[in-house]
């Protein structure tokens, strides 16, 4: 690191547990976020801030003037614009030396593949089930680690996935396909609402794991759940195991 980044990432540094290699980790560390909505404006701007140096930016969808309750990464002049490339730009105002690809587009399996093949870490800020179970499905097939998150009305959750680590649970252990299909689950905002600070709440904390398991500090959310109920304040940490009978990873 040179004496800019030293200045710049210097209350991260004292940190003893992090230091400068965990400061070094993070700057040679490449993301993939897909989802540039609620989850996915905290997440990006907090990783850009902390230094993270290159990040994959993927949503296919545009900025609506609905989304500006929460979705803190775009503003009003951004209303039409493609949310990937809204978020690109904060990202680069942040730190201008992280490097940003920006996907337009809605990846299909093997182009998802190719994408996840490239990265470190993968952060699934996305609002439905089926973008959920193949995101999981692909991150599995590759060994690459995944950090997933869920925000709706007043509650959220956050968990992180390890397939390098042989005890890891996978998000289709915490959602067997039937059940998210078949029980009334999959929930979005636009049907059910979601209070403003809450994504970015769920956002933090995913951003929080990534850079925590980039940089090798403490310990991960990797077979556990963390639920959070806004509207009483309370935290819930539920233990999360492998199913037996998952298609996935067991």
């Amino acid at each position: 690191m040179n004496d800019e980044q030293l200045l710049r990432f210097s209350r991260q540094i004292m940190l003893p547990d992090f230091d400068i290699v965990g400061q070094e980790r993070l700057l040679d560390a490449k993301i993939l976020l897909i989802g540039l909505g609620g989850l996915g404006s905290p997440i990006a701007m907090y990783l850009a801030a902390a230094g993270v140096g290159e990040m994959v930016l993927v949503d296919d969808d545009q900025v609506d003037a609905s989304n500006l309750q929460r979705q803190i990464a775009h503003r009003e002049k951004d209303v039409g614009i493609n949310k990937a490339q809204s978020a690109a730009k904060i990202v680069k105002d942040l730190n201008s030396n992280t490097r940003v690809t920006v996907i337009e587009r809605r990846l299909k399996s093997t182009a998802l593949t190719s994408q996840i093949d490239y990265v470190d870490l993968v952060i699934d800020a996305t609002d439905n089930f089926d973008s959920r179970y193949l995101i999981n499905r692909l991150c599995w097939q590759t060994n690459t680690p995944l950090v997933s998150g869920a925000a709706i009305r007043w509650e959220g959750q956050i968990s992180v996935f390890d397939p390098t680590n042989a005890g890891s649970p996978c998000y289709q252990c915490l959602y067997p396909e039937t059940d998210a299909t078949n029980d009334g689950t999959a929930l979005n905002c636009s049907e059910n609402g979601v209070i403003a600070p809450l994504v970015g709440i769920i956002g933090s904390c995913q951003a929080l794991e990534a850079i925590k398991y980039l940089a090798g500090v403490g310990s991960s959310l990797v077979g556990f759940t963390l639920f959070f109920d806004g509207k009483y304040m309370e935290w819930r940490r539920l233990k999360l195991s492998k199913a037996k009978e998952c298609p996935i990873c067991s």
